[in-house]
């Protein structure tokens, strides 16, 4: 599991990336110490050896969501 810290996501220029398979994915909202978060999870590949066990947890306050919101329609122009 992870919470993202903006202060330290930075742009990385790779030279090769490929497009992966899409996964059953979840997502919850919940509120801890005066604080909203919305936390993302996915489930990986159905025939792994324990199918439906969380893959991926990540985290997301306001300011975090914020930050991808603004990232997300720049990059996709929305």
């Amino acid at each position: 599991m992870a919470q993202i810290d903006i202060k330290t996501i930075e742009k990385l220029p790779k030279e090769r990336n490929t497009v992966h398979e899409t996964v059953y994915a979840t997502y919850s909202t919940f509120d801890s110490h005066g604080e909203h978060y919305v936390q993302l999870d996915t489930y990986g590949r159905s025939n792994r050896e324990q199918p439906g066990k969380i893959s991926q947890s990540i985290q997301f306050d306001r300011e975090t969501a914020s930050y991808f919101v603004d990232l997300l329609k720049g990059e996709f122009d929305l």
